[in-house]
């Protein structure tokens, strides 16, 4: 069953291919280890990565605190300026206005609105300063902007009483905050009307 290997020569030749096959082993096991860790390492850093963006999503949001429509004066049947106060959710960071968009889909468009300096037109929002020191950026808590949209250029002569659009804040950090603003049935002897 067992054969004996008498001649000293051939036992030293088994020994030594023994060993070069524990070290073959040893190698592989090393390098085996070692893609292990570095995969491990890799997965930890992209997953903290996910997560502090999952984080900034939920918590940097945008509140919409009141809104308001100004009354064409000229024909005080449509509503030609949309305007939000916002503020910054409870515990988000510094929210910079002038980096996120408004989309914007009503009676009769659909339209993506992205900052200016200047004036609120058919493709730009603007802003003005309530409360704080920082426009366009939402610093603390206690900020509050104020979103102006023309929306007699938006729309074709504005939004007209009853009519509603839904309007979606996106931050630069990718949180979006929904708002329905609906004109009231009646804008009769009105300046300015809650939306």
């Amino acid at each position: 069953m067992f054969e004996f290997i008498n001649d000293e020569d051939e036992r030293g030749q088994v020994g030594i291919g023994t060993l070069i096959v524990f070290i073959a082993m040893v190698l592989v096991a090393a390098i085996a280890a070692g893609v292990l860790i570095n995969t491990a390492g890799f997965l930890q850093s992209k997953g903290a990565a996910t997560g502090e963006e999952a984080s900034a999503q939920v918590s940097n949001r945008i509140n919409v605190v009141s809104a308001y429509g100004n009354v064409n004066s000229t024909d005080g049947e449509t509503v030609d300026y949309v305007n939000l106060t916002v503020r910054q959710a409870a515990g988000a960071d510094n929210i910079n206005l002038s980096k996120s968009t408004i989309q914007w889909i009503g009676p009769d468009t659909a339209t993506t609105l992205v900052y200016d300096s200047g004036a609120a037109n058919a493709e730009n929002f603007t802003t003005e300063q309530i409360k704080g020191n920082n426009n366009p950026v939402l610093v603390d808590q206690s900020d509050r902007l104020k979103v102006v949209m023309d929306s007699a250029s938006i729309t074709t002569d504005g939004l007209k009483a009853g009519e509603e659009v839904q309007l979606t804040l996106t931050t630069q950090y990718g949180s979006k905050t929904s708002y329905w603003a609906n004109v009231p049935e009646s804008l009769k002897d009105k300046n300015a009307v809650n939306l």
